[in-house]
């Protein structure tokens, strides 16, 4: 006896470059470059069960709509561009009973050109992301995300770990100095009640509200990772956390997903030099991986 218990089915990787130009002045652009998900949840047994097509929306019309929908709505910013697809998908099929839709932006920065920052030219400001994910089901609910991803940074001291547990186990040396970098990956999810619906989330899009939060929620991570004489990447992360619900009192939870990079210091001993924290080796071995929840009550811990 086999049973279908879920499936889910749509078009991944599908890319775009949206020019925004200001109509006061057709020269002065914005660039918006995003890659898409969608995938459809609904009555689509048949196609597994029995090999019956009928109900399946093509990838490719996905795909299609997806590009079509990004050409006829204002993209800016993404959370305001997902909550329209879902609308979208969910309005026109109506044996579409869920979608699951995730965009990345990459991150492109204009630059000063004589003093002035150029009105159409832009640079690859490295493989940072700005995420935006939403999970909408027909009967009006939604999980709506929003986040940060691939944010690479460093820092050369500020950095400590000491007091931990040890065992026969332990050879890693306490420290008050060292090298800190990670990837930030960083997720904010807001309250659907707070928000109400999907009309409301493209209204408060397009009234700044995600703009603003992205840029409390950007700002906060390099600030704290930057100012903190960090006890450790737990201690950091989590007032990265506290920090950024209390900057946007619509987000519900803050979750962080930071690898611990290591450097390790390279004994130059042998040559007679000392090497005070100035040479190290970036190593490709395995790394700590450090995540967190933080919200505003709290859960039961699995």
């Amino acid at each position: 006896m086999a049973i279908l218990q879920s499936s889910t089915y749509g078009k991944d990787n599908v890319k775009f470059l949206k020019v925004k130009k200001d109509p006061l002045n057709p020269k002065v652009h914005e660039v918006m470059e995003a890659t898409v998900k969608v995938l459809l949840v609904g009555d689509f047994d048949v196609a597994y069960t029995k090999a019956d097509n009928a109900p399946i929306v093509p990838t490719d019309t996905v795909k299609n709509t997806i590009l079509v929908e990004a050409k006829k709505f204002d993209v800016f910013p993404i959370e305001g561009f997902v909550a329209h697809l879902g609308l979208h998908f969910i309005n026109k099929y109506s044996h579409v009973s869920g979608v699951d839709i995730e965009i990345f932006q990459h991150r492109w920065t204009k630059y000063p050109v004589n003093g002035k920052i150029h009105d159409h030219s832009f640079l690859k400001d490295g493989e940072e992301l700005r995420t935006a994910s939403l999970k909408y089901k027909r009967s009006g609910e939604f999980v709506l995300k929003s986040g940060i991803k691939d944010l690479t940074v460093l820092k050369s001291t500020g950095s400590m770990f000491y007091g931990f547990n040890q065992c026969d186990y332990t050879t890693l040396k306490p420290t008050t100095d060292r090298i800190l970098s990670t990837d930030v990956d960083s997720v904010w999810e807001w309250d659907s009640k707070k928000l109400g619906s999907l009309q409301n989330v493209i209204s408060q899009a397009r009234a700044g509200l995600f703009d603003s939060a992205y840029k409390s929620a950007r700002e906060t991570t390099l600030s704290l990772f930057a100012l903190e004489n960090s006890a450790s990447v737990q201690a950091t992360m989590y007032n990265m956390c506290e920090e950024i619900l209390r900057l946007v009192p619509l987000v519900s939870t803050v979750s962080y997903s930071l690898p611990n990079k290591h450097y390790f210091l390279i004994d130059l001993s042998w040559k007679g030099l000392e090497n005070d924290n100035e040479l190290f080796y970036p190593s490709p071995h395995p790394n700590g991986l450090i995540k967190c929840t933080v919200g505003r009550e709290k859960k039961a811990k699995f």
